[in-house]
């Protein structure tokens, strides 16, 4: 059983996880996966953001109405994104996990530097029919090394074209698919036990809570201002992540 201050650590995690998904409708297993990797290391991190994503995405991915319109155009990168993270988490076992932590800062870098720097790429139809499943089989196997699950998924929605309703919820389909994946791989890698199953679970009550209050503080905060620091800060923890792994 993990002690008081890293029980402590785990819940106010969530609970900022949970507030900057509220206010922006995106950030919580990223936040979770980068605070959790810095603290207690990287597979731990993968197995606690697993039931908070799941729970906080599902709904995401359902509501909107527009869930068949989605699917019959990015079913191929779905099913790519979900089926190779198998793949990806086979390194937790055999490859150093400091190269994987660093490659975790190295992607929420990445991450932070494109949305900061507001660049927006464009794929035709002709190209989008083999990006697809391309972009989807790099996503899943990244997720799988790093629990991270928006490069290049992410960048790939974006370039489609979708409307924002409809990229929200594509977006929700992924993390969706990706958690559920995700969670399949660590049980298979023997990475994911009934203690860190039981403290995932536990992790949705303030992951909820913070999305409520993220949800209030959404009124009156701007919005630009909150996301801008949101990239920021998730910039600074890859770099940090990366120091740690480092040293």
């Amino acid at each position: 059983m993990p002690d008081h201050f890293t029980l402590i650590s785990i819940a106010l995690t969530f609970l900022l996880a949970g507030t900057v998904k509220g206010v922006i409708g995106l950030g919580l297993p990223s936040v979770s996966l980068a605070l959790l990797t810095a603290s207690l290391g990287l597979p731990q991190a993968m197995a606690l953001l697993l039931v908070p994503s799941f729970v906080t995405n599902i709904w995401q991915a359902a509501v909107g109405g527009n869930a068949r319109v989605i699917l019959l155009r990015i079913w191929p990168f779905l099913i790519l994104a979900s089926v190779t993270v198998w793949l990806g988490a086979a390194a937790l076992t055999r490859v150093d996990l400091a190269w994987l932590s660093a490659l975790l800062g190295i992607l929420l870098i990445v991450y932070a530097l494109l949305s900061l720097s507001g660049l927006r790429l464009s794929l035709s139809p002709g190209r989008e029919r083999w990006a697809g499943p391309l972009l989807g089989g790099l996503n899943g196997v990244l997720t799988g090394m790093t629990g991270s699950f928006v490069f290049p998924g992410i960048l790939f929605l974006q370039a489609i074209g979708l409307p924002r309703d409809l990229l929200i919820q594509s977006m929700g389909m992924l993390f969706t698919v990706s958690t559920i994946a995700l969670g399949f791989s660590l049980k298979g890698n023997n990475l994911l036990t009934a203690e860190l199953g039981g403290l995932s679970a536990a992790a949705v009550i303030p992951a909820l809570i913070g999305m409520v209050l993220g949800q209030r503080l959404r009124r009156r905060l701007p919005e630009t201002l909150f996301r801008r620091l949101f990239f920021i800060s998730l910039l600074l923890l890859g770099l940090y992540i990366i120091a740690d792994a480092g040293w």
